[in-house]
């Protein structure tokens, strides 16, 4: 006979045909209550029956109780530290402004996460869900109220992969709940141009003030905001080059964008020692060209993408151009400008002079 204590408020006792048996028992009693302690053999009624029937449900999968235990304590553990949305918002802003982001990336990051504030904002992160946040991307709306563009809807959930990933690192949540939502399909559209007439003819029209921009922009191809705060001392005419330094570049990387003969050519006489290139009403002087040459479409970044086309296709050097145009890989350029105009039509793009 064994005796082992007093069990869930009754003594218990164990019997045994010989005494090897029950020495056998004992210590294997022993030892259960060194590793586990007293309490293993004083769990109350109820809880006995719940772990029970909680090993019950986890049979058909394979896990113990123990392991169902280590699976939630984490979602435990994060109930403690979750934060609603808004108030992570203005840590990942202020975290992403330390780290020297552009303040056009800052700008674009908080558009979009106050946008989804207004749906989620007072919200526990830990609490938003796949689902929801793949209901919000289809549901997106213009300011018109129509259903936004694919790459408008896949530029919102790239934004919040980024603010979830962050979240996740700050132990705000366990997932990122945007990993699993559906990108949207897009349909490449061709890039817009200018044709070698209407850029004659808008530099013909333009105002001296806005010639330089324009200039810069055909035959440089910097970006519109890169354009704006380009400042004529980082303009080497003799070195025949642009600099656009890291502050002012989209990429936040300093880059030496190449002077072709032509562009030095319309500078040469507009050329100044320090001072802004683009005018503050460069859209009113733009409008105004615009309407003198006849153009009455103009299509998106109508001159960075005239440049790289003609670029491309006259000097088939796609490394070269993909530095000048600030991209880290020659892809976007085999992608959206390749075979866009012919060698020969390029050519003549090139030889635009400014008169005389």
């Amino acid at each position: 006979m064994v005796d082992c204590g007093m069990i869930n408020g009754k003594r218990q006792r164990f019997f045994f045909k010989t005494k090897l048996e029950a020495e056998t028992k004992a210590e294997q009693l022993r030892i259960a209550k060194k590793n586990v302690g007293e309490a293993a053999f004083s769990i109350p009624e109820k809880l006995r029956v719940e772990a029970i029937e909680a090993a019950k449900l986890l049979e058909p999968y394979g896990h113990s109780l123990l392991d169902a235990v280590k699976f939630y304590l984490p979602h435990l553990q994060l109930q403690n530290k979750t934060v609603i949305w808004n108030q992570f918002v203005n840590e990942f802003l202020a975290a992403k402004e330390a780290d020297g982001a552009s303040g056009r990336y800052l700008q674009d990051l908080t558009n979009k996460l106050l946008c989804f504030a207004k749906t989620f904002g007072e919200r526990d992160i830990s609490s938003i869900g796949g689902t929801e946040v793949d209901t919000w991307l289809r549901n997106l709306k213009t300011n018109a109220a129509k259903p936004v563009s694919a790459l408008t809807r896949n530029n919102f959930r790239r934004v919040l992969v980024v603010a979830f990933n962050d979240a996740k690192f700050r132990r705000y949540c366990l997932e990122n709940p945007v990993v699993g939502t559906a990108k949207a399909k897009e349909f490449e559209k061709p890039v817009g141009i200018l044709s070698v007439s209407e850029l004659s003819l808008l530099l013909e029209h333009a105002p001296q003030e806005i010639r330089a921009f324009l200039a810069i922009g055909a035959f440089a191809g910097l970006r519109r905001s890169e354009l704006i705060r380009l400042d004529w001392s980082n303009v080497d005419i003799e070195g025949r080059f642009i600099e656009v330094t890291a502050l002012k570049a989209k990429s936040a990387k300093r880059r030496l964008v190449r002077m072709r003969e032509n562009l030095a050519a319309w500078l040469k006489d507009l050329v100044k020692t320090s001072g802004q290139v683009t005018p503050s009403n460069y859209k009113e002087l733009l409008d105004r060209a615009r309407g003198l040459a006849g153009i009455t479409t103009w299509p998106q970044n109508a001159l960075r993408h005239s440049f790289a086309s003609y670029a491309l296709a006259h000097e088939n050097n796609a490394p070269a151009l993909a530095l000048d145009l600030g991209h880290s890989n020659t892809q976007l350029l085999f992608q959206h400008y390749r075979e866009v105009v012919r060698p020969k039509t390029a050519a003549l793009y090139w030889r635009l002079m400014p008169p005389g």
